[in-house]
Formats: C-alpha cells, sequence, structure tokens
C-alpha cells in the first residue's frame, strides 16, 4: 500500500507520523511525504518516508495514487497553514478515492465538537491504529 503523509510549516507533525509508521507497519508498504514546503518535506523524509515531494502539484498528483493519506485536518481546509495549503491541494486530497487518516488539531479555529482535547503523542497513536486496520496489518 502506499501512505501519503502531508503536513507543512516545519513538519512536526507529518514527521511524528512517519517515525510511528515505520516502527509498526511492514516495510513492504511505501510512505510518501508530502510537503507544502521543502522545510516540511525534508523533515518527513529525515523521519523515514520513501520517497518525497514538495508543492501543489505534487500533493495533487501524488493524491491520486496514494492509499491512503494521512495528516492534520487543515489539509482538507483551503488557506489552511498560514495560506500554505491552496485551494487545489485541499480539493485533491479531500476528493480523491484514498482513505483519509486526519489528525484532529485545532490550529485552524475550527472546533469539532465532542472531540476531547488529547496530546499529540495519542492522537498519533490512533491515527496509525486506524492505518493498520485499513492495512489488515492488526
Amino acid at each position: 500500500m502506499v501512505v501519503m503523509v502531508m503536513d507543512g510549516q516545519g513538519g512536526g507533525i507529518g514527521a511524528v507520523i512517519i517515525k510511528s509508521l515505520r516502527e509498526q507497519i511492514n516495510r513492504e508498504h511505501e510512505i510518501l511525504a508530502l510537503g507544502t514546503n521543502s522545510s516540511a518535506t525534508s523533515r518527513m523524509m529525515k523521519a523515514g518516508a520513501n520517497r518525497g515531494a514538495t508543492g501543489e502539484n505534487a500533493i495533487v498528483r501524488a493524491s491520486l495514487c496514494a492509499d491512503i493519506i494521512v495528516g492534520p485536518l487543515a489539509i482538507i481546509m483551503p488557506n489552511s497553514m498560514m495560506g500554505e495549503v491552496t485551494t487545489p491541494m485541499a480539493e485533491a486530497v479531500s476528493s480523491c478515492e484514498a482513505s483519509k487518516v486526519l489528525i484532529p488539531l485545532s490550529q485552524e479555529k475550527v472546533t469539532l465538537a465532542g472531540m476531547a482535547g488529547e496530546p499529540l503523542p495519542h492522537l498519533v497513536n490512533h491515527a496509525v491504529q486506524r492505518i493498520k486496520e485499513l492495512m489488515n496489518d492488526v
């Protein structure tokens, strides 16, 4: 399976996701690091992604071949991450056929009613467990 991890700004969330995935899933699964900027991509590559690319066109194209897309909730919100997520990026991710596993971080003045504010490590653990279920690796 192809897992696309998307992040922006410093790429810290994506890097934590990739590191956790690398520790818990089979090596046969490919992890792609897609950053809205080169800093995010670089940090995710250092965390263990197989391949990486940066920018709008890369994200639009990679979303077409991914089986699973994972990242913060902001990746489906145009103009989020201080404007780094463009409308075509958000549209490509939200409308592609891949399963999406989104981490509910509330940095964009969006509140998800009914969600308990858990620390990032717990949210990443939940995301990785869901990805493993989708891969049937549990």
